[in-house]
């Protein structure tokens, strides 16, 4: 079983408020996968985590949309004392170790580049990199062109 697979099974007893299983499904997903995903977190329907998801951390209040792909090692969470989280859109690609910190919109058909560190809105349809992330392209209509 993937770690998006194991996360749903998680969720479903996180919300019918059967908190010790899904705490339990936790700690394999962090045994097995090195991760951190807590139960919390909404994840869309076909969303994948490229390579197992090997080291990722995402923030127990994070949202993320449908049909996006988390590369290993991301970071999805908060800054600090700023409060609110990520937003993540649909059909977004997330690169191997990017960060995505504070609170922030990530809108759908987006590419965050590998080891980029994205602190600001990103709007649609566009592709993003760097530290800080900059627009590196905008006004795309498939990120599988890309991808």
């Amino acid at each position: 079983m993937n770690l998006a697979k194991l996360h749903r099974v998680s969720f479903w007893f996180y919300s019918n408020r059967i908190f010790l299983i899904s705490k339990f499904l936790e700690l394999i997903i962090f045994l097995i996968y090195n991760s951190r995903v807590p139960s919390s977190v909404k994840i869309g329907k076909n969303t994948k985590f490229a390579y197992l998801g090997i080291g990722c951390v995402i923030h127990k209040n994070t949202i993320i949309g449908e049909n996006c792909i988390l590369g290993q090692g991301i970071t999805i969470g908060g800054r600090g004392k700023r409060p609110g989280l990520p937003i993540i859109g649909n059909n977004v690609y997330i690169g191997a170790g990017a960060r995505i910190l504070g609170p922030i919109t990530i809108g759908d058909n987006v590419i965050i580049g590998p080891n980029s560190v994205v602190i600001t809105n990103v709007p649609n349809n566009t592709i993003v990199g760097g530290i800080p992330a900059k627009i590196i392209k905008s006004g795309i209509e498939n990120i599988n062109d890309f991808i």
